[in-house]
């Protein structure tokens, strides 16, 4: 027997609000969202821990009074930690590493009213932007199940796509809560760094390149998540500066004209193919867009030493991969080993091992002179346009390492890391191939700006090609009122998966 057959029809607000008129129970709204696990998980791999028992005794409990009251989300299975539920971070030695407090974050999402129902799929520590993990196994597109759902949030965005529950949770470090938005035709929204907390274990991430949020179906969602969960928590390094007013009440306003410059070409790497044609009509179509609602659109770009912030990111990225290694085997109470983690990540974490302290700090200085001369492009004008990735969807595993590469790769994991440092240029093509496709995404990771894709362009074979949009520091506000705008003249909340 169905549960409550309308559940698909709203987002989390509008089954708040259906909660709050005593039309639904939470119960029936967590019955609905176990009914759509069930029933479609099985084909596209998002949910790879349930909480089904636990969801079902906080929705016939005394749920807190907030914006979201009863209504199901599921929670990425990386960095937030859920007490008693797994947090492996898709890598074997964690399978069953259960963390017995809350993060910051999953705190205030609780105390929104949300009902946290299961943890979703991701790469081994998110180092991917495809999620195809050894340990799950790949998250698949809703729209075609034989496409990738992109990464590292691939899972999310999946389970938001295929209406599991109209929000899940994210992390974006080099993309990765716009990546999967992009591959699933969803929303997904990156915050100014420090404006969500990522306490009270972690410090910061990535130096402060990861920022938490969600990937929604709808804007106002995304808008009204942000201010349950926005401000400092303790111990913070940094803070993002104040909102005017709730970013709910900006996707209601009109944003005026804004400036907005636009481009296709690649702001990080070398050597990359031009985007694919429906990336490159998306772009054209959604200019078009923007003119028509008023909006100055210029073609420009910020200025970027690519291969150089490509190298600094990389180098940078390797030295947090052999730290990941060695807590993850602390915490295992085992010595690092090649056998307990993927190839990619363990060679990472090897070449990381080979940098010097000096090599680390090189590369971070870099990527904070990069951020000061890409924020002074934001200084002319009020947004940034471009695809959110090159291609639409590929097919599942063609990003994996060749047999070739794959046997190099075996080569380089049996080197001491001395000799992986005299290695690096054969590690970089892999590294390479990575920032062709975050070629967009990853710079403004570095500056810590707030960007969003929105899902503005499909191709005729019906896959979804996200667009991208990056605001100033701290300006979420004009993002929201931009989002909001472009939702309401091309809305997209009818597509769905044919599961």
């Amino acid at each position: 027997m169905s549960t409550f057959a309308e559940y698909e029809r709203f987002d989390a607000l509008g089954l708040a609000e259906l909660v709050r008129r005593r039309e639904v129970s939470p119960l029936e709204l967590v019955e609905a969202a176990i009914e759509r696990i069930e029933a479609r998980n099985p084909q596209i791999n998002a949910v790879v821990h349930t909480m089904f028992n636990q969801a079902r005794q906080a929705a016939q409990g005394e749920l807190p009074d907030g914006p979201f009251r009863g209504a199901p989300f599921l929670v990425k299975d990386l960095l937030a930690m859920v007490a008693g539920a797994p947090t492996s971070y898709a890598t074997r030695l964690l399978r069953h590493n259960t963390p017995s407090i809350d993060s910051e974050l999953v705190r205030r999402w609780k105390a929104a009213g949300l009902v946290i129902i299961g943890k979703t799929n991701t790469s081994e520590f998110g180092y991917t932007p495809w999620t195809e993990p050894e340990l799950f196994g790949p998250t698949r597109n809703p729209y075609d199940l034989t496409r990738t759902a992109g990464g590292s949030s691939g899972g999310s965005g999946a389970a938001v796509a295929a209406r599991l529950t109209p929000m899940a949770s994210g992390g974006d470090g080099g993309g990765s809560i716009r990546v999967p938005a992009s591959a699933n035709g969803v929303f997904g929204f990156k915050p100014t760094r420090g404006r969500n907390p990522v306490g009270p274990v972690y410090y910061e991430l990535w130096e402060g390149c990861v920022s938490e949020h969600a990937l929604t179906r709808s804007v106002r969602d995304s808008a009204a998540l942000l201010d349950a969960t926005e401000g400092m928590d303790i111990g913070a390094p940094y803070t993002a500066p104040p909102k005017e007013r709730p970013y709910l009440e900006e996707v209601g306003r009109d944003p005026g004209k804004l400036r907005i410059a636009y481009t296709a070409q690649a702001l990080i790497g070398v050597d990359a193919p031009p985007p694919d044609a429906e990336c490159l009509r998306g772009l054209q179509a959604t200019v078009k867009l923007l003119e028509g609602l008023g909006h100055e659109v210029i073609e420009a770009a910020p200025p970027i030493q690519r291969e150089a912030l490509a190298l600094a990111f990389m180098t940078m990225i390797c030295g947090q991969a052999w730290n990941d290694i060695l807590e993850t085997a602390e915490t295992a109470g085992k010595k690092p080993a090649r056998h307990d983690f993927e190839l990619s990540t363990w060679v990472s974490g090897m070449v990381g091992k080979a940098f010097s302290a000096a090599d680390y700090v090189r590369a971070t200085r870099f990527l904070g002179k990069s951020a000061r001369a890409i924020g002074q492009f934001f200084t002319e004008y009020d947004a940034l346009l471009t695809p959110t990735l090159p291609t639409p969807p590929f097919l599942i595993g063609a990003m994996q390492p060749t047999e070739s590469e794959r046997l190099l790769l075996d080569t380089l994991a049996a080197l001491h890391a001395g000799k992986l440092l005299t290695a690096f240029d054969l590690v970089r093509p892999f590294a390479l191939k990575t920032f062709t496709l975050i070629r967009y995404l990853a710079p403004f990771n570095v500056t810590g700006q707030p960007a969003m894709s929105m899902p503005l362009h499909w191709t005729p074979e019906g896959l979804p090609v996200g667009m991208h949009f990056v605001g100033r520091f701290g300006d979420e506000a004009t993002l929201f009122h931009l989002a909001g705008q472009l939702e309401q003249a091309q809305p997209w909340a009818e597509r769905a998966p044919m599961l």
